[in-house]
């Protein structure tokens, strides 16, 4: 198992789960810095829109996260509700999310303007007609879920090696073996690579362009002293789905009141792309910032960080065999809203490489041609 991101390291626990025995590889380690798993947190939420399968994803997934927290007594799930702002008026994307919501069990409330501002006098809700609110999903703490996975894999049985795997010759019809940088090699029945936004560096040929890595920025600013308000009992995770998409997290793990914009960034590469936050990228977060939360219009800039996303072009997952090598299995595609989905995806593909089914045509590499 090549990658011990949100996607490769619940794969290689459900593997190893399974009864197969499992070398789980990472050229830096499970949610370092450089990865699109890296950095405090993540939202976990269902509101996903009509027709899709991510809603129930996200309902086997939550259930997932909750059972291995309890089981490894580690906090990686923060139920602080989550509300997806309505502001613009095309809203058939919410609408066509509340059946699939209800479908897949996931409890939500429907939130008009009037209620919103009762319940939530620290944010202005200019433009926003209605929201959905989903009281049980939340929060999960990223770069520390990713590490739990590695050490309950190690504890379970598995065998983590920290290494660079080199670009694989797949000739022949299956892979032999995987060499790492260091000239040394892993055999294996199988392979699973799942290299975040490195999959189309190792695999040119297949995968190539069909991963693009943008440069996403992130912004933490700092609330007044003693004000509560924008703490997770006062405050939920937010979307506002507007002519640009934000979203953002109340104070969590310390780091300020989070805010980001999921618009596509420039291509960035993930190895050497420098991690410095741009004027205009700051100055957008502010402006939205004091749209929506006056109180928070001067506060002071507590943290910034650049990360990526590994966007597959319809960003759906890629789930799916390399089409010259039935032993190797290619997983990635994350496009900014995959690491919730990290245990569910991990049983999925665990079930795909031990039973050898056909993948999702969703997920499956045929569609990207």
């Amino acid at each position: 198992m090549v990658g011990a991101g949100a996607f490769g390291g619940w794969t290689a626990l459900y593997l190893l789960r399974r009864g197969a025995h499992v070398t789980l590889v990472d050229a830096w380690g499970p949610g370092n810095s450089r990865a699109s798993s890296g950095g405090e947190t993540r939202i976990i939420r269902g509101t996903y829109g009509p027709n899709q399968p991510y809603t129930k994803m996200v309902a086997r997934a939550l259930q997932l996260w909750q059972e291995n927290q309890k089981r490894w007594n580690r906090v990686l799930f923060r139920r602080t509700g989550v509300l997806w702002m309505v502001a613009r008026e095309d809203d058939s994307y919410e609408k066509g999310s509340l059946p699939m919501l209800k479908e897949a069990g996931i409890p939500f409330a429907e939130l008009r303007h009037d209620e919103l501002v009762r319940r939530y006098p620290q944010v202005s809700f200019e433009g926003v007609s209605w929201a959905i609110f989903e009281p049980e999903s939340g929060g999960l703490m990223a770069r520390e879920a990713c590490a739990a996975v590695r050490d309950a894999f190690i504890s379970e049985g598995g065998k983590y090696v920290q290494g660079a795997v080199v670009a694989p010759d797949v000739g022949g019809g299956e892979l032999k073996h995987a060499a790492l940088e260091d000239g040394s090699h892993l055999a294996a029945e199988r392979y699973v690579f799942a290299c975040g936004p490195w999959l189309g560096k190792v695999f040119p040929d297949v995968i190539g362009d069909k991963i693009r890595p943008t440069r996403q920025e992130v912004f933490f600013f700092g609330t007044a002293a003693g004000d509560v308000r924008f703490n997770p009992e006062k405050m939920p995770i937010w979307v506002d789905h507007g002519e640009r998409f934000f979203y953002g997290f109340p104070v969590v793990a310390r780091r300020g009141f989070k805010i980001a914009d999921d618009t596509r960034g420039p291509l960035f590469d993930p190895t050497n792309g420098q991690r410095e936050a741009s004027a205009e990228g700051l100055a957008s977060a502010r402006q939205h910032l004091g749209l929506r939360f006056p109180a928070l219009k001067d506060a002071p800039l507590l943290e910034s960080r650049v990360c990526q996303y590994e966007n597959s072009p319809d960003q759906n997952f890629i789930m799916d065999r390399h089409p010259r090598a039935a032993n190797v299995w290619l997983l990635g595609g994350g496009s900014g809203h995959g690491f919730k989905h990290g245990p569910a995806v991990g049983e999925m593909v665990a079930d795909l490489v031990m039973t050898e089914k056909a993948p999702n045509p969703l997920f499956a590499l045929s569609r990207l041609k």
